[in-house]
Order: structure tokens, then sequence, then C-alpha cells
């Protein structure tokens, strides 16, 4: 019975050697669709491991990625000694490899302080390798359009570009050298980096920035959408440190210190093999604004590039939030008279959209507005925005002065003859107390309006005089000329009922006039006051921008008929809450239907919301159309319209 036993295990243990010798055991499983997009894209930058495509590379000179998960020198070696002969495979692995050790010396925190050039090193070589198989290799980009690896180079390439760009900028900008026509030479080790930027413009017309930063690092909450271009390249943010004005020179408008800049890295080289050995690279600034593409290596490239951070930089850094209120209150001593604010540097080839806000308001009301505007390809290919940020305790008639000359003045300074397409045809886009703002910089008020005022107030004499001389240019205006289309979006056109209200009016009385007005409004009262000591308009309130804005109040009822240019088509945007089924009773809450209503709009649009309806999808949606429309009707573009964006040449090997 043992024997038996026995004979029947070994019996089984050979039919078990023999089952098994020489054959391989092969099971299947199924994946989802995650696991098969996370298996089949996964690489160190999304996963943080070696993509299966680099593993199986590696397989072939007897590496694994697990050989090289804390020290891949050695790894990087093996491929490099044993040649290239898989051609676009080898180089692709290898960027991924240098770009694994660049990341490593940098996850070291004790180490990555001595590591900077060791770091720097890997990320030119990572970006080296990717640069030579995208336009080194047999195959042309457009050949491999659809596979998932020169996606997949392609980030290494770009990713590499950033961590080039940003830490030159960051971290050794005290040791580069900048020549007098504005390129700059850096030496890192045993190699030299050069570069230029004067395709960007950056505020002030500085030629180098102050800090650059990486637009893939930064998220933004507040902003609905982020836009950006795919494409080659590093997408980052130029930041200039803005200069103060001085007192001969108290510039009532600024340029953004946050310019958008693509950075391309081209190695000095014709071939593959001089590529390879090459320790000379050039950084190609570009200007999204002005270059979409460019041609490397005989191919016409997209480039990569990211509309949304330069604004949502300066947005997040301007403290707008905490403003408002204390600008209308007069409590904040920042603000004493308007500014404009560009969005991008000066372009004299595209229209200029002048954004206004309203009450108690900043260029905060604009977020989405200005953001989905500048995401969209037509729009932010003919148009550049110009938002004014003002004082909004201070009456109309002051404020209407001062946006008009502050407009005035930055227009003569970027375009003195005016024969620039930016300074003709400007649209005016306007929001509650700025679309009555915006209304009167498109009205004309004649002489007569000032007789009606004198006679109104009884003014002869040396009374006369006096407010001829200081206050006529209040009262008598011309609309602005470069203005042609304007949008008036809940604008209290007739005054709101809520500026006679208890609560407004107990708000006006803490309302305090910025000092360079209290003189000038002192002297005003003076004026104004009939010679028995009676005041013909209760002046203290009507110098107030809260009663500037009620049904009844002199200055917006003498301005509601003034007639708007005819040079200018003009629109309306409001908010409506029809439930009582009559559009005269309708409103958004704050301005009655009535109020914000114009006969001679080209077009009107009611929208079912609140006061604040101008950053609603359907508001923005009608801006954009109007927008377009006023680019068809200046045959700037057609119907069907699109752009390609403007092209730059790059060679490869051009360094000096």
């Amino acid at each position: 019975m043992t024997r038996r036993l026995i004979l029947g295990w070994q019996a089984w243990l050979w039919l078990s050697l023999l089952l098994l010798s020489g054959c391989a055991s092969v099971t299947v499983s199924s994946l989802d669709s995650r696991e098969y997009i996370s298996l089949k894209r996964g690489d160190i930058l999304t996963s943080g491991k070696l993509s299966a495509m680099t593993a199986n590379t590696l397989q072939g000179v007897g590496e694994t990625p697990a050989h090289c998960r804390y020290d891949n020198q050695p790894c990087i070696e093996a491929l490099t000694q044993a040649g290239l002969s898989n051609g676009e495979q080898s180089l692709a692995a290898l960027a991924e490899l240098w770009l694994q050790r660049a990341l490593m010396l940098e996850a070291d925190a004790e180490l990555a302080p001595t590591t900077q050039d060791a770091q720097m090193r890997a990320y030119l070589e990572s970006a080296r390798y990717a640069f030579v198989y995208l336009f080194a290799t047999p195959r042309q980009p457009a050949q491999r359009t659809f596979e998932d690896r020169q996606i997949q180079v392609r980030d290494y390439y770009n990713y590499a570009t950033q961590q080039v760009t940003t830490r030159l900028f960051n971290h050794y900008r005290a040791e580069a050298r900048v020549s007098e026509a504005g390129e700059f030479f850096f030496n890192i080790d045993d190699w030299v980096i050069s570069g230029r930027l004067n395709e960007v413009r950056l505020a002030a017309g500085r030629r180098i920035p102050d800090d650059v930063q990486a637009a893939s690092s930064l998220t933004f909450s507040g902003l609905r959408n982020q836009y950006k271009q795919q494409g080659l390249g590093a997408g980052l943010v130029a930041i200039t440190r803005a200069l103060p004005p001085t007192s001969a020179d108290p510039r009532p408008w600024s340029e953004t210190p946050f310019s958008p800049l693509t950075s391309l890295l081209v190695f000095d080289g014709a071939d593959r093999a001089s590529l390879l050995q090459t320790r000379q690279a050039f950084i190609h600034g570009f200007d999204p604004y002005q270059a979409t593409q460019v041609e490397l290596m005989g191919e016409r490239i997209p480039l990569e590039a990211d509309f949304t951070s330069p604004y949502g930089l300066w947005l997040a850094r301007s403290n707008f939030a905490s403003q408002p209120f204390l600008t209308l209150l007069g409590w904040d001593d920042g603000l004493q008279e308007p500014h404009i604010f560009l969005m991008q540097p000066y372009d004299p080839n595209r229209k200029i959209i002048v954004m206004l806000h309203g009450l108690a308001s900043s260029p905060q009301a604009w977020v989405n507005v200005a953001n989905d505007l500048l995401g969209d390809d037509v729009l932010r290919a003919h148009y550049q925005i110009w938002q004014v940020y003002y004082p909004t305790n201070v009456p109309l008639m002051f404020n209407r002065l001062a946006i008009q000359q502050a407009l005035e003045d930055a227009l003569q300074y970027f375009d003195p003859q005016g024969i620039y397409p930016a300074s003709q045809d400007m649209v005016l886009i306007g929001h509650s107390m700025g679309g009555v703002l915006s209304r009167l910089l498109v009205s004309t008020s004649p002489p007569s309006q000032w007789q009606r005022l004198v006679a109104h107030y009884h003014l002869s004499g040396e009374r006369l005089v006096r407010a001829e001389q200081h206050f006529e240019d209040l009262v008598v205006f011309e609309p602005t000329d470069q203005v042609s289309r304007a949008i008036f979006i809940s604008a209290p056109h007739r005054g709101t009922p809520i500026a006679a209200g208890q609560f407004a009016r107990w708000l006006a009385g803490l309302v305090k006039l910025p000092g360079v007005l209290i003189s000038r409004t002192t002297e005003l009262m003076s004026l104004l006051a009939n010679p028995d000591g009676e005041v013909a308009m209760p002046i203290k309130r009507s110098l107030n921008s809260i009663d500037n804005l009620s049904e009844d109040n002199p200055f917006l009822r003498m301005t509601v008929a003034l007639p708007i240019s005819p040079r200018v088509t003009y629109h309306t945007i409001m908010g409506v809450d029809n439930s009582s089924g009559y559009l005269e009773e309708t409103g958004d809450g704050v301005v009655p239907y009535s109020s914000a209503h114009l006969s001679g709009a080209v077009s009107e649009k009611l929208i079912a919301g609140g006061h604040s309806i101008q950053e609603t999808p359907q508001a923005i949606g009608e801006i954009r159309r109007i927008l377009l429309a006023h680019l068809q009707a200046l045959t700037l573009i057609s119907p069907r319209n699109t752009t390609q964006g403007s092209q730059t040449v790059v060679k490869s090997g051009d360094v000096n």
C-alpha cells in the first residue's frame, strides 16, 4: 500500500514537470477603460512611473523599471552604450529617463539645493532627446500624429523646457549676461544657453522679466474656464515688477505686469548626430497673442499657450476683492482718480474693448467676461481689453470727464498720430453705473445745456465767470471720437428707486470724496447757492455718487435725453424678472426695465436674472455676438472667419 502511494506521488510529480517544462503559462483578464488608458498612456509625468514603452525598450538592454527606480544612471548608461539602433524608441526612452533623473534629484530635499546644476543638465538632456525624437528621425511629426508615444515625448519636451526656462530666470538670473540687443547668455557647466525675448512684449518696454511662472502649476478659483492652446513649448507667465508712477509722469494707465510667454528650447545641430553631441541651446520666447505657430526643422508646428493664467495672476494679486466697498465710501486712499489697466501690452493692430464696472465694484466685475473673450480664438486675434478702475464715490460728472481724459492720454501716448487700428472703432462695455458713464462718454452735451444750468441757478457776474472757468467742462462735452460701438448692461440711465431708499440715504451720508475733489466740490456748492442763501437743489446729496443714481437726481435727468453720437451703434443687455407678465413692471431687482431701456438700441437682450447679469453665460454669449458683428461690419472678418494666427520660422542651429 505504501509502495503504491509513493509510486503514485512520483507519477504526479513527473506529469507536472512534463506539463510545465518548456511551456509558458498565459492567462487573460479584462481591463476597464480607466485601467486601459492608465496602462497605455501612464508615464513618469502622469503616474510617477516609467511608461510601458520605456520598460519595453529597457528590456532590450537587460534592464527593468525596477532597476531604475532609485538610481537610474546605470539604466541611462546601458541604453546609451547599447547604441541607438532602435531609433525612435531609444530616443523616447532616454528623454523619459533623463526626466526621471531630474525629478529624482529635485525630490531629494537634502540634496536639491546642492544639485541645481545637475538638475538643469538632466532637464536639458531630456529636452534634447525629445527634440531629436520629434525632429531628427526618418519619420516626421505629422506621420506620428495619432501615436500616444509622440504625445508623451512632446510632454517631456514641454515640461523640460518649462523647467529650464523658469530655473534660468529664477535661479540663475544673477549670472546672466545681457547684450545691448537684449540677448541673454547663461553658462551651466559645459552647457552654453543663450536666448532672446524680443518677440515677447513686456510691460514698460522691459527686455527681461523679473520672474517667470509656469502656467501649468497654476489653478484659479473664481474663473469658470481656463483657456489654453495645445502645442510645442512651455506655456509660461513672464512677470515684470510694475514701475511706480512719478510726479513727472503720473500716467493714468498701466500695462499688465503679467505677460503670456511661450518658450521653445532649440539645440545647435543640423542632424541627429550633431544634435546629440552639442552643448549649446537657444531659448526662443514667443508672444502667443502674436505667434500661434512656428516653422521648426521644416515642419509647421502649433505652439503651446496659456491665455488665462496671466489674467488670473493679475486678478489674484490685485487685491480688488477687498477694495470696492472702501472705495465707495472713500475710505481707501489708494484710488483717487480713474486708472486704466491694459490686459496685455498695447497692440497697435487690435481693436480696444474698454470695460467700466459699476457702483461699489472693480475690474473683478468682469472676471469671466474678460476671460471668456480672451479665450475666443477670433476675438483674441482682433481685440485687446482695457479695464477702467474708477472711484465709485465720485459724482458722474467728475468721473465722466476724468475717464475721458485718461482714455485720451493713453491713446495719445501709444498712438499720437491716431493712425493705428487700435485707435479707431473702440467698443465700450459698461455695467450698472459704468453703463451710465459709457453712455455719457458717447453722448453730446451742447452749450445749450450749460445755458440752461446758468439760468436755473441764476448765475451771473463774478459767479458766472468763476463757474465757466472751473466747471463748464463738466456739463459741456463731446463724445469720445474713437468709439463706434457701445454695450450698456443693467444700466440705470433714468436712475433707480433703490438710490432714494432709506438705506441708500444712510450709506450716502458715510461717503467721503477724494481729497483732490473736496476743494472743487466746495467751490461748486458755493457757486450754485442762490444770492439769498437758498440752494436750488440739495448740493451735498447731488454731489454724491449714490444720489447720482436717484430717479430725481438733476444731473441724471438733465443728461438722460442727451443725444448719443450717430457714429455709435449701441446695444442693451439687462436682467429681468418677468413674473408679473408686464415688461414695463419688471427689472433686475436693482434697475427697472424702464430705466435700462433705450429706444435707439439696435438690439436689446433680456435675460432672466439679477443685477450682476454680465457674468452669466447668456450675457457673455450676447457680448461675443455683438463683438463679432462689430468685426464683420468693419470687414475684418467674414461670417465664417476663423484665425490661424501668425507663424514664426526657427532653424535648429541658429543660436547666435
